[in-house]
Formats: structure tokens, sequence, C-alpha cells
């Protein structure tokens, strides 16, 4: 079955770093858009930054300037860098895979931004 598994989350001050990565394996991978959601405690989950199968990107506008997500085609892994922490991004942070009907799900890493 597929398998999306993310990495990378943790604690960090505000205004730190974190890379979080997300492992695809049994799907065509290059063909998928990835994307990243985030959830807060008590929030719906919302749309972080997408990147196209072409490599076209989008973010959320709280993220915007902070936040760039990539993906390496080779490795079947998508990349969320994350600059600038603020504590109001603190959430767990899943990876989703979609491609029209398909949608898939990672099981999530938790970011939390705290000094």
């Amino acid at each position: 079955q597929v398998q999306l598994v993310e990495s990378g989350g943790g604690l960090v001050q505000p205004g730190g770093s974190l890379r979080l990565s997300c492992a695809a394996s049994r799907i065509i991978f290059s063909i998928y858009t990835m994307n990243w959601y985030r959830q807060a405690p008590g929030k719906q989950r919302e749309l972080v930054a997408g990147i196209s199968s072409g490599g076209g990107t989008k973010a959320g506008d709280s993220v915007k300037g902070r936040f760039a997500i990539s993906r390496d085609n080779a490795k079947n892994t998508v990349y969320l860098q994350m600059n600038n922490l603020k504590p109001e991004d603190t959430a767990v942070y899943y990876c989703n895979a979609n491609y029209f009907d398909n949608n898939f799900w990672g099981q999530g890493t938790q970011v939390t931004v705290s000094s």
C-alpha cells in the first residue's frame, strides 16, 4: 500500500528553522501533486504549501516568504523548509499526495515553536 512517511519535526525556538521531509513509496511519485497541511489543536486542517508535478508551487498567506516547498523526484521525497518560525506555526504537519481521485496522507509530524 501507499506510504507517506514524514520526518524532521520537533521543538524549535521562535525565529528558528526546521526542514520537514516526506518520503513516498508505492506511488508514481512524479505525477502526484504533493502538499503539506497542518492542524493545530482546536483548529481545522489547513493547506500550508503545495507543489505540482511540473514544479509549480503555492503557499498559504500565513507562511509566504517564510516557508518553501520543494521535491526530489529521484528520491520520491517532498520537503518543507520552514524559516523564521513563529509560535502560531505550532501544529501537526501532514504530507499529502494527490492525483485526481487518488489522495493519500502521512501520519503527521509535530512541530512546536516555543521558547
